[in-house]
């Protein structure tokens, strides 16, 4: 049920909150907030928002910056982390005009709102649901510096197996690459991840598990039930929000960087893909391969057609493609297939009911922003369907065995991933009409995010690293 500004007020009263948080998030993906006085709260709050500085967001130049912040009373739950009583909110960001504001296009949620809007207008499906999986690391310790005379980086975690000679330890550290459910006592992280899915559940974040992954050094996995694509673009960023703090508070530090340790399993955020009408789901057929309609396997088309675009906006960090490698469960070829997982879409066998037939896009990170990620997404999916992309007939599969192994003159003959992020730049620059259509991603939008990315990578790429004195030195 839709929410008032009395009803919050209401809620505020019976919990004896004193402060309101509001959540934004920037270009890029990053929360940030701002909170007022409870009783600063009414329905002016709504009318005309709260007001801010874009620019200091990534979205608009200096001469348009003045924006206005108007909450989502939907999504009102309680701050887990704030020492005063306080209720947090996101929203969504509008353009300061007359005789009334108007939504910012270029904001993240706008974004992911548009997309629902056109997938309605199609007549293709009324709702996307996702299911995100969310991967990251847990240590003891990190340190980093990038200094002119000095560059490097520190991890420490007590259950990495190079602390077995640690005169302290207990012997019971998780080999390399061997963590895959592990159990206690190597599994160090159990109490946090039961805070951590707790927390989410107070938040409205559904889990549907957790366990330990494959990565020795505290590689953990969250999986969460499937919501629909804006209320799941806010629940990426709650439960990213949560992870980040509970390990704060539990002494440790959450990372999702995609490849955190070289030879360890990656970060991926493997996302789950279901279209809906009418509330009949729209990927089951008896006929199809692995039991997919037409309209699945032509969205899957989609995304494989635009695969290497959209890794621009899906895996848009450096080092999201130090994970996207093989020979560590990360998908490398574009292609599809039944239980594959080194295909970049598999179709989960154990999903059999018409509810449940679904398919999983796996090369995804969460450096990604998710309210741009899973509408690129949905738009991808949606460009397959309207254009009828038959991903077998375009010889994209399927892959029914291991990708991984074969010879080098069968790789040659499939297609590739983009190996850095530049050469996904490069893909989405020439690839981006999908994304435009029914005016979802503005036009602005995706130049601002190619310039920002090719900055990002031009400064990193600048910086010498200690493996390049190791190669190079002594030449």
């Amino acid at each position: 049920m839709t929410k008032t500004v009395e009803d919050i007020l209401q809620f505020c009263r019976a919990n004896g909150v004193r402060m309101i948080d509001f959540k934004t998030v920037d270009l890029t993906g990053r929360w940030h907030h701002i909170t007022i006085p409870v009783e600063r709260f009414d329905e002016d709050t709504l009318r005309y928002g709260i007001g801010f500085d874009g620019s200091n967001f990534g979205y608009a130049s200096v001469e348009k910056s003045d924006m206005v912040f108007v909450p989502d009373l939907d999504t009102a739950c309680l701050e887990p982390f704030a020492s005063m009583p306080t209720l947090s909110m996101t929203g969504d960001v509008q353009i300061i005009d007359q005789p009334e504001n108007r939504r910012f296009g270029q904001y993240a949620r706008s974004v992911t709102e548009r997309a629902e809007e056109y997938m309605r207008e199609t007549g293709i499906a009324d709702k996307m649901v996702v299911g995100p999986e969310f991967e990251f690391y847990v240590f003891d310790r990190v340190s980093f510096e990038n200094a002119p005379q000095r560059s490097s980086f520190r991890i420490d975690s007590v259950e990495a197996e190079w602390h077995t000679d640690d005169p302290e330890g207990k012997g019971y550290q998780t080999a390399h690459h061997d963590g895959y459910h592990a159990a206690l006592p190597q599994d160090v992280t159990f109490d946090l991840r039961n805070e951590i899915c707790a927390r989410m559940a107070d938040w409205g974040v559904k889990v549907k598990y957790h366990h330990h992954e494959v990565g020795g050094p505290g590689q953990l996995e969250v999986e969460v039930e499937p919501e629909s694509l804006t209320e799941m673009a806010d629940k990426t960023m709650i439960a990213k929000y949560l992870i980040k703090n509970c390990a704060i508070r539990a002494g440790k530090t959450a990372t999702f960087m995609p490849k955190p340790i070289h030879g360890e399993a990656g970060n991926g955020m493997h996302v789950h893909i279901w279209l809906w009408k009418d509330g009949k789901p729209l990927f089951y057929s008896e006929e199809g391969y692995s039991n997919l309609s037409d309209t699945a396997l032509y969205f899957i088309g989609g995304l494989l057609r635009h695969a290497s675009s959209l890794c621009a906006i899906t895996n848009p960090s450096t080092n999201s493609f130090k994970r996207l490698v093989p020979g560590f469960e990360a998908p490398v070829t574009i292609g599809y297939a039944t239980a594959n997982r080194s295909s970049i879409i598999r179709i989960p066998a154990y999903a059999k009911t018409p509810a449940q037939k679904r398919f999983e896009l796996r090369n995804p990170d969460a450096t990604c922003n998710p309210y741009y990620a899973y509408a690129a997404i949905l738009m991808a999916g949606l460009d397959g369907i309207l254009n009828k992309i038959d991903p077998h007939a375009n010889g994209w599969g399927p892959y029914d065995f291991n990708l991984f192994k074969l010879s080098e003159e069968d790789k040659k003959r499939i297609q590739g991933l983009p190996k850095s992020l530049s050469e996904a730049l490069d893909a989405l620059e020439a690839d981006h009409d999908y994304l435009t259509a029914g005016g979802v991603f503005p036009e602005e939008l995706i130049h601002n995010w190619i310039r920002l990315k090719r900055a990002e990578e031009e400064e990193i790429s600048r910086i010498p690293t200690p493996v390049e004195f190791q190669k190079y030195f002594t030449l």
